[in-house]
């Protein structure tokens, strides 16, 4: 039972369903097991925010963030490292940072922002509501669900050769001009003639992104952080529709761009350098393998790459050995318009329980709800790959005054020929197809939030755990059994950092519980 070391002084904590898994308080739990384990007090050197923006949101130590990486929890993490493999809207970091700061948390002395690292700006976020309406209104197709941050449209800039890179603001004020007002006249263009959004719609746009960021950052207004016009995207507007105030936008980004300067680095070197001295780096991923823009389900995907190879490229660091610990919860949730093979029916006792827990933490919107799916789970095992697994939310499932039943893990689908499926196909119309084989668990009616030891759980969610954990595997192994299995290193309780377990019997011992007879 006892916990295996790291493989390696690299660790990615990565998704392995599509989002919002609890990937951000794993944070805590692996900088303290690596206290420990150390008798260091200051093993970890750099937690990094890998890929995305501040579209990912997480949750640590009770703290909601977007854009800050979950390290800010840990004073003893020397940097909060910002890759190049992320896009960063300066103004965000300081909308963050600032009412942190003032709570008596280390914020910006503690940022490395990587020199490659993209800026992110408001043409990025108009283009992004602009080409939603694009998308609905000229395709007639539907919206894809996009959070609305400017994250797509700003990796599109990379891949098209225009971005601006945190670099830029070590430069002069002019050089950042122009290069802002070109991103500018592209935008308008774009949104004029490509998007075709009528000029009666212009201001609407503005009025959307204030909205969403004053709903936002509606704690920082009310402890006063912030007044609520640091958050009026109307002052960027032009006189007329489909032109912006250019001149205002230079000013305020680069004003939020030198607030940052002294923070952006080399995090090549900073990486190397701790590696060096035996300290480990700790990558933190947004979203999750099956949001990857690659390994995704387009267009249901982010902008990025999100799982652990893309460490390397936002590191800026040779590949080496790196320890994955895939993180899902105990059912599964999704938000925007995914296919959703094993959505549990909306009025299901449980459906309607679990959303009321289940809240986007960058965009606040619901999230659908559904049994745990094997199938995408064992998939990210066998082709993303992971060493450790880490499940959340078990005590959710527990029996209360709003539901009472059984439990179901999708173990396979059955597509349209009555032929059983035991992987996610790569064919997004054969997949639409599909129906989830389950396999059904017995409940508990035991408040299982204060449990700390596994052996104290209640038989049933010990099996429904070793059930979770079997039909993972065996999607990822199918007959071919490796010689060192996953490793189901936590299983949260409850949303505390004190709310973990941590003494699971090993993967072969698991499997074999579902070998005895059930307990009555």
């Amino acid at each position: 039972m006892a916990t295996p070391p790291f493989s390696s002084k690299i660790i990615a904590d990565t998704g392995i369903s599509f989002g919002d898994e609890g990937k951000g308080r794993l944070i805590y739990e692996a900088i303290s097991e690596l206290k420990e384990a150390t008798g260091q007090e200051d093993p970890v050197a750099v937690v990094l925010k890998v890929n995305g923006g501040a579209n990912s949101g997480h949750t640590a130590g009770g703290l909601k963030l977007n854009l800050l990486p979950a390290g800010v929890i840990d004073p003893s993490v020397t940097h909060l490292g910002i890759g190049a493999g992320v896009v960063a809207d300066p103004r965000k970091f300081i909308w963050e940072a600032q009412p942190l700061e003032a709570r008596g948390y280390k914020i910006i002395s503690r940022l490395a922002i990587d020199e490659r690292t993209m800026v992110s700006d408001i043409t990025h976020r108009l283009l992004d509501l602009a080409f939603e309406y694009y998308r609905e209104n000229v395709l007639a197709e539907t919206p894809r669900g996009s959070t609305g941050r400017g994250i797509s449209p700003s990796f599109q800039d990379e891949t098209g050769q225009w971005q601006t890179h945190y670099a830029t603001f070590r430069d002069s004020k002019a050089a950042f001009q122009k290069k802002l007002a070109q991103k500018c006249d592209r935008a308008i263009r774009t949104i004029q003639h490509v998007c075709q959004l009528p000029a009666e719609d212009w201001d609407e746009l503005f009025e959307t992104l204030t909205q969403a960021e004053v709903r936002a950052n509606q704690d920082s207004i009310e402890s006063g952080d912030f007044q609520t016009a640091e958050f009026d995207f109307t002052q960027f507007k032009g006189p007329e529709p489909f032109t912006l105030n250019v001149d205002r936008i230079v000013e305020v980004y680069w004003a939020a761009g030198q607030k940052l300067v002294n923070q952006i680095t080399d995090l090549r070197e900073l990486i190397l350098k701790a590696l060096e001295e035996e300290k480990y780096i700790i990558g933190e991923f947004g979203q999750s393998y099956w949001l990857d823009k690659r390994q995704g389900f387009s267009p249901n995907v982010t902008g990025s790459h999100s799982f652990t190879p893309e460490i390397f490229n936002s590191a800026g660091i040779p590949v080496q050995p790196v320890h994955t610990i895939g993180v899902s919860k105990a059912y599964d949730t999704k938000v925007g318009t995914h296919l959703f093979i094993t959505q549990i029916p909306e009025d299901h006792d449980l459906s309607n329980f679990l959303k009321k827990l289940e809240f986007g933490t960058s965009t606040g919107r619901q999230r659908m709800v559904g049994w745990y799916d094997a199938v995408e789970k064992g998939d990210a095992l066998r082709y993303g790959g992971f060493q450790d697994l880490m499940i959340n939310k078990l005590d959710a499932l527990s029996h209360n005054q709003q539901w009472t039943g059984f439990l179901k893990i999708c173990v396979a689908y059955e597509d349209l020929e009555g032929n059983r499926v035991t992987h996610v196909p790569r064919d997004e119309t054969y997949r639409s197809g599909l129906k989830p084989i389950y396999e059904t668990y017995e409940g508990w009616a035991e408040d299982i939030s204060t449990i700390r030891s596994f052996s104290a759980l209640p038989p049933q969610a010990q099996r429904y755990v070793a059930g979770m954990v079997k039909a993972t595997c065996d999607v990822a192994y199918e007959a071919c059994t490796p010689v060192s299995l996953v490793n189901l290193r936590y299983v949260g309780v409850g949303p505390d950092p004190e709310q973990i377990i941590k003494d699971i019997p090993e993967t072969q011992d698991l499997l074999d519980m579902l070998n005895q007879p059930a307990e009555v």
